[in-house]
C-alpha cells in the first residue's frame, strides 16, 4: 500500500513539475489579438450568426464521428483476445467491421464524401 502511495506521489510531483516548466519557458503572446480571438470554423465570431452554414461540412464532421466512435468500440475487441472462446471474438469483430464497410460503402454511393461536387 505503500508503495502505491508514494509511486502516485512521485507521478503527481513529476506531473506538477512539467506543468510548471511549460509554464516558465512557454512563450506568452498577450498582445496577439488574432491568437486571443476564438476560431469558429472559419467565420468570425463577433459577425452575425444567422449566415448560411455549409451542409457538406456537416456531414462530413457526422461522417467522422460516426466512424471515429468505432475506435472506441474495436477497442475492447482487442482486449477480449485473453478470453478462451476466439471464435465468437473473431466472428463478432468481423460482424462489426463489416457494418462498417458496408455504412462505408453506402455513404460512398451516396456522395457524402465527395467535398467537391
Amino acid at each position: 500500500m505503500m508503495n502505491l502511495m508514494m509511486l502516485m506521489m512521485m507521478a503527481m510531483m513529476i506531473s506538477m513539475i512539467l506543468l510548471m516548466i511549460s509554464f516558465l519557458l512557454g512563450k506568452k503572446s498577450y498582445e496577439d489579438r488574432e491568437k486571443n480571438s476564438p476560431f469558429e470554423c472559419g467565420y468570425d465570431p463577433n459577425d452575425s450568426a444567422r449566415i448560411p452554414f455549409s451542409m457538406r461540412f456537416f456531414l462530413i464532421a457526422v461522417i467522422f464521428l460516426i466512424f471515429d466512435i468505432e475506435i472506441v468500440l474495436l477497442f475492447p475487441i482487442s482486449v477480449s483476445f485473453f478470453l478462451k472462446d476466439y471464435i465468437f471474438i473473431i466472428l463478432t469483430s468481423m460482424m462489426f467491421i463489416l457494418i462498417l464497410l458496408i455504412g462505408l460503402f453506402h455513404e460512398w454511393n451516396q456522395g457524402a464524401l465527395e467535398w467537391a461536387y
